[in-house]
């Protein structure tokens, strides 16, 4: 059994959250020993393709003739397109046609939860479709409690031990609830407020690109940062926020819940059944109960949830995720 793993221009995606998925994939099937290639020249038993554009499609549509097996990995959904860069709500239907033909080729279909499992289920056209809601995984080895690693985040943005630092991560897209971030730093100068990630602003709609230009004294934008300065932030800080409107998984909160920090996410459908609120995380419906949450957990009010929310990360290592594809793939071959 030999896997090709096909991304449509992953140079171009490799900052966002689909390519740290495409790389956390790659891991996982190193550790349970399954034998792939990212060369499409390669000889190959199973074509696992992530990417939807028309590119993938041919390519899909040519192997499925040369009688390959395909697993089609659902990353994403017309759902958390449509909160994405500008003309992303005129065109989200049109990509929900674009998804729906490319994700039917599969033999079957693989995507992060049992959230987007349900609306793929919905979609007319794949209602017939063997799908499996596998996580993208973290690598728990890696992102793990290191006091250390806290330090040298705080040494390297000038924050000192008693400064309270909220991070969020993300690129520039309304759905990563960027807006939000922005007007509670705002409200809270008394805090620090960091922000990694970044895509082009000229892609972004005006209240991102508002937002992204914002100057304020406890405000930071860092943009792109590599995985480790990530791993040093979530050891940092005090409290990852994640205002998203939209998502498919969340690969951050997976890892703030390996390295033990503590989160506050918007209360929304895609965290019920697994970060359960008071339990894992805090949870908050909008900008006014983010601050209240936020002023709260930071006053000592609100309990810190790390020994509870660790076991959501212990269930999504990538050594349990390469185990579960590799399952698919045997079934698939059957």
């Amino acid at each position: 059994m030999k896997v090709l793993l096909y991304t449509e221009n992953e140079k171009v995606i490799g900052n966002s959250g689909l390519g740290k998925a495409i790389k956390n994939q790659q891991r996982a099937l190193k550790h349970a020993g399954v034998p792939y290639t990212l060369n499409p020249k390669d000889d190959y038993d199973i074509l696992h393709i992530n990417t939807w554009l028309p590119r993938s499609y041919f390519f899909a549509k040519k192997a499925k003739k040369q009688g390959k097996k395909i697993v089609y990995h659902a990353h994403s959904t017309e759902e958390d397109y449509r909160g994405g860069f500008i003309l992303a709500k005129q065109t989200s239907k049109w990509v929900r046609k674009l998804l729906i033909k490319c994700y039917s080729l599969g033999d079957v279909i693989v995507t992060p939860t049992l959230y987007s499992k349900g609306l793929l289920e919905k979609y007319e056209g794949l209602e017939d479709k063997k799908i499996y809601a596998i996580s993208n995984g973290i690598e728990i080895e890696y992102f793990k409690k290191d006091h250390a690693l806290g330090e040298a985040f705080r040494e390297a943005y000038g924050y000192s031990e008693t400064d309270k630092v909220i991070i969020g991560i993300g690129l520039y897209i309304e759905r990563k609830g960027i807006v939000d971030f922005v007007e509670l730093a705002k409200r809270m100068p008394e805090y620090k407020f960091i922000w990694f990630g970044y895509s082009p602003l000229a892609a972004a709609t005006k209240p991102v690109r508002d937002a992204v230009n914002t100057k304020l004294d406890n405000l930071v934008f860092a943009g792109y940062v590599e995985r480790n300065m990530i791993r040093k932030a979530m050891n940092g800080c005090d409290l990852y926020l994640f205002p998203t409107f939209e998502e498919t998984e969340g690969i951050p909160i997976i890892e703030a819940c390996a390295c033990e920090t503590n989160a506050i996410v918007r209360d929304i459908p895609i965290f019920d059944g697994w970060l359960e609120a008071g339990v894992h995380v805090h949870k908050a419906k909008d900008v006014d109960d983010f601050e209240v949450k936020i002023k709260a957990f930071l006053n000592g009010s609100l309990p810190s949830l790390t020994h509870n929310a660790y076991e959501i990360a212990v269930e999504r290592d990538i050594n349990t995720v390469g185990k579960q594809l590799k399952a698919v793939y045997e079934e698939v071959l059957k």
